[in-house]
């Protein structure tokens, strides 16, 4: 239910902004003696006379407007994320164990990956006999 009044609340905040927008543009500058970019006569003839007034007047609401619904919309996020179920649009948490495995249990195996021949770098010795067939080694 809180999604439904955050989709809400964001759809109408995006309308808020749009006219609040508009209505900024429509506003007179204060060096200009008239509204030429919008059509002067046009503005005077729909809101009348006292058109900067009734522009001023929306602006105001408009911003206060703005500010309310982009604080629901914050506080509808945060109700949402302390209050929501916790596995909603997460990976779950899957406990690994760290007891040994007991004997004649299958153990994972690592996956096998391509193999790379490293070269011997240590002298043959006990721990370590030379390959059957191959040189035996000089010493210095």
């Amino acid at each position: 239910m809180i999604s439904v009044f955050i989709g809400i609340c964001t759809v109408v905040l995006i309308l808020v902004a749009l006219v609040l927008v508009l209505v900024v543009l429509a506003q007179r500058a204060s060096t200009d003696s008239g509204m030429a970019a919008m059509g002067g006569g046009m503005m005077e003839s729909t809101f009348g006379p006292d058109t900067s007034n009734v522009l001023s007047r929306l602006t105001i609401r408009l911003t206060v407007g703005f500010f309310v619904l982009s604080f629901l919309v914050y506080l509808g996020y945060s109700y949402q994320r302390s209050h929501g179920s916790t596995t909603r649009g997460t990976l779950p948490n899957i406990p690994v164990s760290t007891a040994p495995a007991t004997p004649g249990t299958a153990t994972p195996q690592p996956m096998a990956g391509p193999t790379v021949a490293v070269p011997p770098t240590a002298a043959p010795n006990a721990a370590n006999p030379p390959p059957a067939g191959a040189p035996a080694p000089r010493k210095p």
